[in-house]
């Protein structure tokens, strides 16, 4: 049990598991990118535990760029998506695949794909380590997904709960 703010959290999901669930994500990524060189993005700042894990791995050529969005505040999803940090490349004609920790009731993703529309981008993949498909409300396709999970609220690899927690190699879930 660990303490962050003002609520109690629970051993949930464990390294080895994310670990195994990322390893999954890349070989499906690797079959449907051979012979390209896809541009991964990193939806910041949940994503970098996940990103890097995933770049880890990944054996065949890709390009990697992030962007910043946020929809959250406390523990609770907000409508508003805010882009804070944007892409600084051309994407048009390239295999993009977004690369996101937990979607949730896909406010962000709404945003993304909208985003790479405009970008005339040849491929336009979605990744995430974390899936709550009670939550999600979206008819955008997720194409690879690590771990479908319960809609409650996790911290740890990479999620946070007020920027607490980011840093645990393991996910936990709030106590009720």
């Amino acid at each position: 049990m660990i303490q962050l703010h003002d609520k109690q959290f629970e051993p949930f999901i464990s390294a080895k598991e994310i670990e195994f669930a990322i390893e999954q994500m890349v070989r499906m990524v690797e079959n449907d990118f051979v012979g390209e060189t896809p541009v991964f993005i990193g939806v910041l700042n949940g994503s970098f535990m996940v990103v890097s894990d995933f770049m880890k791995q990944y054996k065949g050529a890709c390009e990697l760029s992030f962007i910043k969005l946020s929809s959250y505040e406390g523990t609770s999803s907000t409508a508003e998506v805010k882009q804070l940090i944007g892409l600084n490349q051309d994407l048009a004609g390239r295999s993009v695949v977004i690369i996101e920790d937990i979607i949730d009731t896909g406010n962000t993703l709404e945003e993304l794909k909208a985003l790479f529309k405009k970008q005339n981008v040849k491929h336009f993949k979605i990744a995430t380590l974390f899936l709550k498909p009670e939550a999600y409300k979206k008819d955008i396709k997720i194409d690879y997904v690590g771990i479908r999970i319960p809609n409650k609220f996790i911290v740890g690899y990479g999620l946070d709960y007020n920027e607490l927690g980011r840093n645990l190699p393991e996910v936990y879930q709030v106590v009720e």
